[in-house]
């Protein structure tokens, strides 16, 4: 039985090739009946199972970049509106300081203009005050001169007239 260098193989058809051959064709009417609708089946639901998980997966990954787009829309919508806040608060801001400036101004002027009215108040005041102790200091001059009492208030009604004239004269020039 065993081959030698040299000789093919031959095929001997006898009663066990037969009975070897109905035994297999059995074995396989019985696994098509039994077995391989089980298998089938499994098969089936395997592929089904696969199938739904890649279409789950598929959904996902659409929901995933759906929120992912949402997601990126809302930062754009941030950031706008982190823009609009922080140019809001630079006008606002500029808007603050020019009333400062605004008031500080005002403010300066109402403090000059007071300054001007206190210091023409008190020119005022030393002209008044000058112009009365020149007519007391020239009433008792004449009077010391002349020797004899003036009427004080003619007196100083003509002073008063002269120191206007002076001062007229003073502020032509």
């Amino acid at each position: 039985m065993f081959l030698q260098a040299g000789e093919a193989p031959s095929l001997s058809l006898n009663a066990t090739f037969f009975i070897e051959l109905a035994a297999f064709v059995v074995m396989m009417a019985v696994l098509w009946r039994f077995a391989y609708p089980v298998i089938d089946a499994a098969a089936q639901r395997r592929q089904k199972t696969i199938a739904e998980a890649l279409e789950n997966a598929e959904k996902a990954r659409k929901e995933a970049q759906e929120q992912l787009e949402q997601a990126a829309a809302k930062l754009e919508d941030a950031r706008k509106q982190a823009q609009e806040v922080i140019a809001g608060a630079s006008r606002a801001a500029e808007q603050v300081r020019e009333e400062l400036k605004e008031k500080g101004e005002a403010e300066a002027k109402r403090l000059v203009e007071a300054a001007r009215r206190d210091i023409e108040a008190a020119r005022r005041a030393a002209l008044e005050s000058v112009r009365s102790e020149v007519g007391d200091m020239v009433i008792e001059a004449t009077q010391k001169v002349v020797g004899e009492a003036l009427d004080v208030r003619a007196h100083k009604k003509l002073i008063d007239e002269a120191i206007r004239e002076v001062a007229a004269g003073g502020r032509s020039s």
